[in-house]
This record gives C-alpha cells, structure tokens and sequence, in this order.
C-alpha cells in the first residue's frame, strides 16, 4: 500500500509550517517539520540544532567552517569519514523515505520533493509570497528585529536554494518541480490550506 504524502517547500516567511500544520490536521495526515529533524539527530548522533540549520545555512561552495563543529555530538564526530553535510542530508533522506512508508503525512522542506520523487502518490507544493509580506510575518510574527530582516530573509532564502541545488541538481524555485505553486500574499493562510487540501483530494481522493 502507498501512501499519500504531500510535501512543502517554501520560501521563508510565508507561513508555510503553520500552513504545513493545518493541512495535515484536515486531512488526518502526520506532520513532519520539527519531528523529522528530532528523528534524523536521534538516527545520526547529530544535534538537532546543527541538522535544522543545514537548510538554511548552505553557502554556495557549501563548505562550513570549523565552527559548525561546536553543533556535532562530541561522541559521534570522528566516527565517519563522509562530510558531516552530507551525513546530515543522507539520514535526513532515510528518515523521510520510513515517514513515506509509515503512513499518510506532509512534510516541510529537507527537499523532500527530490528524496520522494519516485513515490506513487506524491504532491509536491511550493509556497511563496511578495518580500513585503514575507517581511512583515517575520517581524510581526517570529519576532525578527526589523532593522535586519530583509538581509535575514535573503540569507535564509539563499541558504535554502543553495541546499537544493547542491543535493538534486535543480533549482529551488523551478515551477516544473512542483504540482502546485501558491502565493500567500494572494490567498491568505487559509487560502493556501483549502488550495492545498483540495489538491491532495483530487489527486489522491476523499478520505473516507
């Protein structure tokens, strides 16, 4: 049996998780954000602090310095030859293929479109909105001081197209990549939930 999954990839500050969040609770299905990267630290060893920021803090060689070491379980550092990185990327990826096989579920980022691609019943949704929208929730909603928020968004932004490109070979923002593509600025949250909701019945069916 297969299993519905739909997967979320985002730009930042467009209110995907709680979107992601209530997706999930109307259609029965398991959600995936902070769960996933507290599986990928439990499999691996890493902390979940330095999993989470992999994502976000990919620069374009995507090399890190030393520092990124102070994130690593000490027990675990010099077990394996492979980049930390890439452990990260690779454990990530198995945690998401067991979730595909455990039950129905949406899963937020760790290009988990790429990882499914395969996978039978897969909806794959990109969310994005205008900068000043995107600027505003995440001052007004996730307390970014707002002299240094547009260079945050950028940053993370940058982060997250450079940690696709590196792991699938494609660009983040490339609409074929995706069954649906929202803009929040126009629908609103729950604009997006319903968008998504009947995307994922139409495609995989009613839940009975």
């Amino acid at each position: 049996m297969a299993y519905s999954i739909i997967t979320i990839s985002r730009e930042f500050g467009t209110g995907a998780r709680l979107i992601g969040r209530e997706v999930a609770a109307l259609l029965g299905y398991g959600y995936y954000d902070r769960a996933l990267i507290e599986m990928a630290a439990e499999k691996s060893g890493l902390s979940e602090d330095f999993i989470e920021r992999t994502e976000e803090k990919a620069s374009n060689s995507f090399l890190y310095n030393l520092a990124t070491a102070a994130y690593i379980a000490s027990d675990v550092t010099m077990q394996y030859s492979m980049p930390v990185n890439d452990r990260a990327y690779m454990v990530q990826a198995d945690v998401i293929k067991e979730i595909a096989n455990t039950g129905n579920g949406v899963i937020v980022g760790r290009c988990a479109d790429y990882v499914l691609k395969d996978h039978p019943k897969l909806l794959r949704v990109f969310i994005y909105a205008n900068k000043e929208d995107r600027i505003n929730r995440i001052v007004s909603e996730y307390g970014q001081d707002p002299k240094n928020a547009e260079s945050v968004l950028s940053k993370i932004d940058k982060g997250r197209a450079n940690y696709h490109k590196f792991y699938t070979g494609s660009n983040w923002k490339t609409m074929e990549n995706y069954d649906i593509c929202i803009n929040t600025s126009t629908t609103g949250i729950q604009g997006a939930v319903m968008a998504i909701k009947a995307a994922a019945e139409e495609k995989f069916g009613k839940s009975e």
